[in-house]
């Protein structure tokens, strides 16, 4: 017998494709727009279960999804962050409630349809940068809800349709979609205004990313090399 948030899984992985053959419409996420799902993507020319690169800004609390159409990756939704816990610095040890910064990678291992937060992602955290710098934590997720101990919690029905475009992507054939976490936009009077943090030289690691994103509109490709992240032209993988 399944269980009501199996059912409602099956709603929001499947939705995209089924909605397109069926005329049904996802689940509206809090603060979008009044379009549904379905009706943003096809005036966007995207197709579903095409790949997915998810933006978080933790300061302006937004996570946005990107896809690719034909010609250029566009935006095709933002949604509001309900809550994350912690300041803007990175994690650094287990128990230390802070919500994670850095890129991270998706694959398909890493959902979970049966948290007890509805639904939920795992971010990967650590990742190699993370380990390199000796920083722990463990079940780093975006999930539904509203409550946060170190993860990003989206509400019941913004991650139905976060969860829904990333488990279709997953299908489609991306082997694991990038999340790229930020303290705020990355911007030069951003950067400015925090140069005294104690943090600011990763930030500037951090910048790399946004602004190779922002100058070719694809996601960049991210490596580890001798402790520092390396930002290169390229989709991530």
């Amino acid at each position: 017998m399944r269980t009501r948030t199996h059912t409602r899984l099956l709603l929001a992985a499947v939705t995209l494709i089924l909605s397109l053959a069926c005329g049904r419409s996802a689940p509206q996420a809090e603060g979008s727009t009044r379009q549904t799902l379905k009706a943003r993507l096809g005036a966007q020319g995207v197709a579903p279960g095409s790949p997915v690169y998810l933006r978080i800004f933790k300061e302006e609390a937004e996570l946005e999804v990107w896809m690719p159409t034909e010609t250029a990756w566009v935006q095709v939704g933002t949604w509001p962050v309900c809550r994350y816990s912690g300041e803007l610095d990175p994690k650094l040890a287990e128990g230390d409630g802070q919500s994670p910064e850095g890129f991270y990678a998706v694959p398909p291992g890493m959902m979970n349809p049966h948290s007890r937060f509805h639904l939920a992602f795992n971010l990967g955290f650590p990742n190699a940068y993370d380990r390199d710098k000796g920083r722990t934590g463990s079940f780093l997720m975006v999930h539904g809800g509203c409550a946060s101990i170190g993860c990003y919690a989206m509400t019941d029905d913004g991650i139905e349709e976060i969860y829904g475009l990333a488990d279709a992507a997953h299908r489609g054939g991306q082997a694991a979609f990038p999340v790229h976490i930020f303290p705020f936009r990355m911007t030069v009077a951003n950067l400015r205004r925090h140069a005294s943090s104690r943090w600011i030289e990763f930030w500037r690691d951090l910048q790399k990313g946004y602004l190779l994103f922002e100058k070719e509109k694809r996601p960049p490709h991210i490596e580890v090399r001798g402790g520092r992240y390396e930002v290169t032209s390229g989709l991530s993988r």
